[in-house]
């Protein structure tokens, strides 16, 4: 009998030329371009539409005769209770048409010793509020004109009086950009988790249903072909996540909807990327053994469901709390477990103010985790990848020699 040559390549070779092969195919398919073109049009756009948004004001007030002199303390009053006026000085003749073309949204008259305003039908709420504000003001300071005060101040005092807090931890002070870095640092790593983790498995299913995968296997070991084809896809998507997330910030920073320092916006894209690779890594593992226990794309929902759904929390958790309270106990704790840290701790990162040695124990607890992923996905995949047919049951997967 003739014996088969054996044309078995060295391991890190064949891990290279499968992921290769898949880098290759992944970089030149419609549905990479398509996707991150996408993507970055939405970013784009978001953009633009947030500095849009952010440059107006809530309102534009008319202030005509008397009602002049409420100018700055309208402006003033507005800013102390968080809201943004313009104001624009007109005879009250043209404020009135004004209001009514709508150029105006209220027209301030009388002599400005109260609060007189003109409107076409009804006022706004937060301006009613501003306004209310400020006749109480106008109110308090004729009280004290009257008993011989000086309004100004007794303003002056009023306003610099405070309560002094002495909280028992530092706070952290969240600002709404680092709140909006943050969850958009979430939805980046769950898509690209959810998409590219589920390539893995399609890929594995696609290959042992064309029966590919026996004439791979004739050259290569089945950990090289699981392992190559995680690296490949992973490498196409830290591409695609280092393009989004670089060119989201750069022109989040070029049109000034972002204001946070270069250091903070380069150091979100850092983690964005050391995230990425961790929780692509772990989970891909996961998704590409349970991948191969089925024969059929149709199946392939079926059995990565499970470690899909801590994917899908983390996600759902972090949106749905940290907008509301950034510094929830019950998320920090989560955003140092495994199997939430991938898509919790970006988000936090984002946000700042996490310590130190919690994102260095995630990044350390994720790194413990590889090893025993990569002997059980091995184990799982060497044994049910070559078995064709019904589904391969996971306990037969890992009794199997």
């Amino acid at each position: 009998m003739s014996s088969v040559p054996d044309v078995r390549v060295g391991n890190w070779e064949a891990v290279g030329l499968v992921a290769g092969r898949e880098i290759t195919g992944r970089l030149k398919s419609k549905a990479f371009i398509i996707t991150t073109a996408a993507t970055l049009l939405l970013l784009i756009g978001f953009s633009l539409v947030m500095k849009f948004v952010s440059g107006g004001s809530d309102a534009t007030v008319g202030v005509s005769g008397g009602s002049v002199a409420l100018e700055a303390p309208l402006k003033a009053t507005a800013t102390s209770i968080g809201q943004t006026i313009d104001t624009r000085q007109v005879d009250e003749a043209a404020g009135r048409a004004q209001v009514d073309n709508g150029d105006l949204d209220a027209l301030l008259v009388g002599d400005g010793g109260k609060i007189v305003v003109v409107v076409k039908k009804e006022i706004d709420e937060k301006l009613r509020n501003t306004l209310n504000v400020l006749a109480g003001q106008l109110a308090l300071n004729q009280e004290i004109t009257d008993l011989g005060g000086d309004p100004a101040q007794v303003g002056k005092q009023v306003a610099d009086a405070k309560a002094e807090v002495r909280p028992m931890e530092p706070p952290f002070d969240y600002n709404g950009q680092q709140l909006v870095i943050g969850m958009i640092a979430g939805i980046l790593i769950y898509m690209s988790l959810l998409i590219n983790g589920q390539s893995v498995a399609q890929g594995v299913v696609e290959e042992k249903s064309s029966r590919v995968v026996e004439l791979l296997l004739a050259t290569i070991r089945p950990w090289q072909l699981m392992l190559g084809k995680v690296v490949g896809i992973g490498v196409v998507g830290l591409v695609q996540m280092v393009v989004i997330g670089g060119a989201g910030i750069a022109v989040g920073l070029a049109t000034g909807v972002l204001t946070i320092s270069v250091s903070a916006a380069v150091g979100t894209v850092v983690w964005l990327v050391v995230w990425f690779l961790l929780g692509f890594f772990a989970y891909s593992l996961v998704f590409a053994a349970l991948g191969a226990l089925v024969s059929r794309q149709e199946d392939i929902g079926g059995v990565i469901t499970p470690p899909l759904m801590f994917v899908i929390l983390g996600y759902v958790l972090g949106i749905s709390i940290l907008p509301s309270d950034p510094g929830s106990r019950l998320i920090e704790i989560l955003s140092m477990v495994p199997l939430f840290a991938p898509t919790l701790m970006p988000m936090r990162l984002a946000m700042g103010g996490v310590p130190a040695w919690e994102a260095g124990l995630a990044v350390v607890l994720v790194l413990a985790l590889i090893p025993g992923l990569v002997w059980l996905s091995g184990r799982i995949y060497r044994n049910a990848v070559t078995r064709s047919g019904a589904k391969v049951k996971l306990r037969d997967a890992l009794r199997a020699t």
